[in-house]
């Protein structure tokens, strides 16, 4: 008898965008979705998809929250998604095919295939975008990261799955772009909880790294406009979060005055 799977996802005012993500697993044995404060429909559609849905507005960043939210899980495999993703048709196919005959010590990765300002990105670092989505509930959980969680899965093996993950990255540009700069302060406030410290010199060195990898390490120039789009988009995301940092380390704070 194939393993039970639960699909587990994190969301907040996702209303827009959750029917098409709910209905790519609908196939599922569960969905667990955790809301972190919604103010739109997402908790109303969920329940009326038969999703199991639960509310934890004490955030303390996406690795916790993903923990909390797999703990509401009881299936045998967990799928973590998030609600601006799809499963495609042959993904389902592989998860189905793990689940009838799951290995040990086990986890999968998945390919997912970015959308950016209207084009799926074939290069720029976009494609495949593998990430580990796919693994035994009581063996895995997510790390503690504020932003760039993971699995902690150390020692395991990593099986390649077929098909691909739809991640509608950025449909719309300004809700991109604000969300690009909530990680790039999540992320500077973590480094410098740890100690981390960034020069002058090493803001620019970074932004400019960032650009010439996407465009021409990663071959965003195939990619067309977008590709060059990406490349400063990349490298602007890379100045904020190194920017952020600098000025924590020296202490400086919005309310500031000149």
């Amino acid at each position: 008898m194939p393993n039970r799977l639960s699909v587990v996802m994190i969301a907040k005012n996702a209303a827009d965008i959750l029917p098409d993500c709910l209905a790519s697993v609908a196939w599922a044995d569960e969905v667990v979705l955790l809301d972190s404060g919604s103010t739109d429909a997402t908790v109303t559609i969920a329940q009326q998809a038969g999703v199991k849905v639960f509310t934890d507005e004490n955030w303390q960043g996406f690795g916790k929250q993903r923990q909390r939210a797999q703990s509401y899980a009881t299936g045998d495999y967990v799928l973590m998604i998030d609600t601006d993703e799809r499963v495609s048709t042959e993904l389902a196919a592989s998860v189905k095919a793990v689940l009838a005959n799951p290995q040990p010590d086990t986890v999968y990765s998945i390919a997912r295939r970015n959308l950016f300002l209207g084009r799926f990105m074939r290069h720029s670092g976009w494609y495949p975008d593998r990430v580990t989505r796919l693994y035994a509930r009581n063996s895995y959980r997510y790390n503690d990261n504020l932003v760039h969680e993971s699995l902690d899965a150390p020692g395991a093996k990593v099986i390649q799955l077929n098909g691909d993950l739809l991640h509608l990255t950025c449909r719309d540009f300004s809700g991109f772009q604000r969300k690009q700069l909530s990680y790039a302060t999540a992320w500077a406030q973590e480094r410098h909880l740890r100690g981390k410290k960034v020069s002058l010199a090493g803001i620019f060195g970074h932004t400019f790294g960032a650009f010439c990898k996407t465009l021409l390490l990663r071959a965003g120039f195939l990619d067309g406009k977008q590709g060059w789009l990406l490349a400063v988009v990349n490298a602007q995301y890379t100045f904020n979060k190194y920017t952020e940092l600098w000025a924590l380390n020296h202490g400086y704070t919005e309310r500031e005055q000149l």
